[in-house]
């Protein structure tokens, strides 16, 4: 029979705090800067190489902590390997690609629709539809996702290409997220993420292998890659991990609002690109879906098992 995969409620449901908003903000700034940085590696790499570097580097920050060794139950490595795929391996190859034919601007912009596709995932593991107030949130920063994928994708079919990599990516991340909650809630985020990235480096690395030829060397290139995946990799997973297991993977998700923000300025200011006017009305468009959409969450009263453990609900193995 197979493996159903299911989501589960944070176990904190209120406002958040001072600490989950210091991890909140965190994971906006680590992850905005990261679509920069792979822009700054594909000027010398190609993207498998970018994509398994990265990896590499941020498994090896995880393995390397006590706490990244703790034994998980074999039960749950089907869960893990599902999250290497739809966390890392496919996004992961997805982005580098994509920006050779997007700004890194564009990219990070595109990204800030995660919360939309991992509240309405999570509603359906759930099998229970978001309040009235994230839902309104929700509906804004759609609408602000679709006004920015049209302002990147212009009228080249390359670019629409890049979005619709973009998207897929996205899309991705959205299952992915679900899937993580329980299991961070179990054995924490480090031992998990530490696997997941292990299992994803040997994934990624026939492509990477590949890319090694067609790639010349330069130390810019080197550092950000593996700053890519140390820092945006390992530590901002981490954080991720822990902010999931603590408020629930769709107001978790709503960290990536800050994303498109973070990679607009520094797309703009240090990569000189340029992003039309109406992404910017997108961005604000966003970012007013996430204030409303990670209000408090208070829900009536159900099943008090629902709380902590999973909802049955999608069969993805």
């Amino acid at each position: 029979m197979a493996r159903v995969l299911s989501t589960s409620e944070g176990t904190h449901r209120g406002a958040f705090t001072p600490a989950d908003w210091v991890a909140f903000g965190s994971i906006g700034l680590i992850w905005g800067s990261s679509f920069a940085l792979i822009s700054i590696g594909l000027e010398a790499f190609e993207p498998g190489l970018v994509t398994w570097l990265r990896v590499i580097a941020g498994a090896l920050v995880l393995v390397l902590l006590p706490a990244g060794r703790t034994p998980i139950d074999r039960s749950d490595l089907p869960r893990l390997v599902a999250m290497s795929v739809l966390w890392v391996a496919i996004p992961f190859t997805l982005f580098p690609l994509a920006e050779q034919h997007v700004s890194s601007a564009a990219a990070g912009m595109l990204n800030g629709g995660l919360p939309v596709l991992a509240a309405l995932i999570g509603s359906i593991m759930l099998r229970r539809l978001p309040t009235p107030v994230h839902v309104t949130g929700l509906a804004l920063g759609s609408a602000g996702v679709a006004t920015i994928a049209i302002s990147a994708a212009g009228d080249s079919s390359s670019e629409a290409i890049g979005v619709a990599m973009l998207l897929a990516a996205v899309m991705c991340y959205g299952v992915a997220i679900n899937i993580a909650a329980p299991l961070q809630q179990r054995y924490g985020a480090v031992p998990v993420m530490a696997r997941m990235l292990a299992f994803a480096a040997v994934l990624t690395a026939p492509f990477g292998l590949a890319s090694v030829t067609g790639s010349r060397f330069a130390w810019t290139s080197l550092l950000a890659t593996l700053v890519l995946g140390a820092v945006g990799t390992g530590l901002a997973f981490v954080l991720m991990g822990r902010l999931v297991g603590r408020v629930g993977s769709t107001r978790a998700a709503f960290a990536t609002y800050l994303v498109p923000v973070v990679a607009l300025v520094l797309g703009t200011v240090f990569r000189h690109e340029v992003v039309a006017a109406i992404g910017v009305v997108g961005i604000a468009m966003v970012i007013a879906g996430a204030a409303l959409a990670s209000r408090p969450d208070r829900p009536a009263a159900r099943d008090p098992e629902a709380e902590v453990g999973a909802a049955e609900a999608v069969p993805l193995l």
